[in-house]
């Protein structure tokens, strides 16, 4: 077989449409894999919306990947036909998710653990890869909290905080600070999430039915059982990252994941915005130690994946799921479509 499903977005502010395409064939230090899950993620609403992230239309969308190895590129070492793998696609390329079979480089592909699935292997890539970027790698990138990922690593007495809990990024925050240690996690979430968000690591749950964000600082620093350091806005609007800002000290940091908007206020605290992708240079190597750490950290329950919620009738589920992320429909689950119940 030469040719494979693929899900294209026509254009900017354009429908998605199911077609054909080649099947590619993997280069030196590549693999070629077999889609089984691929997961959405919010940044696909902008670029149908508004076009960014990528160059030419029709595009190919998807950056959460997880399936099967089954081709070897030219110069790949650890990694054999068969083999489950999970990664950071990239979109408008071969290396997207929405296609049958995808393109990686082997270097920044992980090995799935047997403990967990091909769905929550694809919840990973972009939103554990933006939490971890943004607190442990090195300044400028991130806050430099552990940038070897050296396990030994530990913030005991300090305290933390993430804005919006409940997201994809926000699980991962949330588990990032219990590994590195951190004695008081307090999170800003729906109260119906509290138990789960605990279950992850979060001390405290702060609901965001009953504290307005404009009032999160002023109750954060009640629970804070040390100065706040660090905070990290999951949601990346600008009040959720000014209630960042006021919570922690002179000389903390706040980690966005709004590269766009986020900007250093000026006043003795840093904020910054995460370019959330191994596929940025600056990250690049940093992606490579996680894709050799995170299966580790998966079988031994370290890291848990997020719950996930598939999509009927493959690749034609993506649409209604994207419409769904951008009304804000979706809360505590990460969607996900499977390419081979494409009617």
């Amino acid at each position: 077989m030469s040719e494979q499903k693929v899900l294209f977005l026509e254009k900017a502010q354009g429908s998605f449409i199911v077609s054909k395409a080649p099947i590619p064939k993997p280069g030196p230090g590549q693999l070629l894999v077999s889609v089984k899950a691929s997961a959405l993620n919010p940044a696909e609403c902008l670029v149908q919306d508004y076009g960014l992230f990528v160059e030419k239309f029709p595009a190919i969308l998807g950056s959460d990947i997880a399936g099967d190895v089954v081709e070897v590129g030219e110069g790949v070492e650890g990694f054999s036909k068969g083999d489950k793998v999970f990664y950071h696609g990239y979109m408008g390329s071969e290396m997207a998710g929405y296609q049958e079979y995808s393109l990686t480089a082997a270097d920044l592909a992980a090995k799935i653990p047997p403990n967990i699935d091909y769905a929550q292997a694809a919840s990973l890539p972009v939103a554990f890869n933006t939490s971890a970027i943004g607190l442990l790698s090195a300044q400028p990138a991130g806050a430099g909290l552990n940038p070897t990922f050296d396990l030994k690593v530990n913030y005991g007495g300090e305290s933390a905080l993430v804005v919006g809990g409940s997201t994809s990024v926000g699980q991962y925050a949330i588990q990032l600070f219990r590994l590195l240690g951190y004695s008081t996690i307090i999170t800003y979430a729906s109260a119906r999430h509290t138990d789960f968000l605990k279950s992850l690591g979060a001390t405290h749950v702060i609901d965001r039915g009953e504290i307005a964000i404009g009032n999160l600082a002023e109750a954060v620093k009640k629970i804070a059982t040390a100065p706040l350091k660090i905070a990290y806005n999951a949601i990346g609007d600008a009040e959720c990252r000014s209630a960042c800002v006021d919570s922690i000290v002179e000389g903390g940091q706040v980690a966005d994941v709004n590269p766009m908007e986020a900007k250093d206020p000026g006043n003795g605290k840093r904020v910054f915005g995460i370019f959330g992708t191994p596929h940025h240079p600056a990250n690049r190597d940093f992606g490579v130690v996680l894709c050799k750490t995170l299966p580790k950290l998966l079988q031994d329950g370290l890291i848990v994946p997020n719950r996930m919620e598939k999509l009927p009738h493959g690749f034609a589920g993506v649409e209604e799921g994207i419409k769904r992320l951008r009304t804000k429909q979706v809360s505590g689950i990460k969607l996900f479509v499977i390419p081979q119940e494409t009617a």
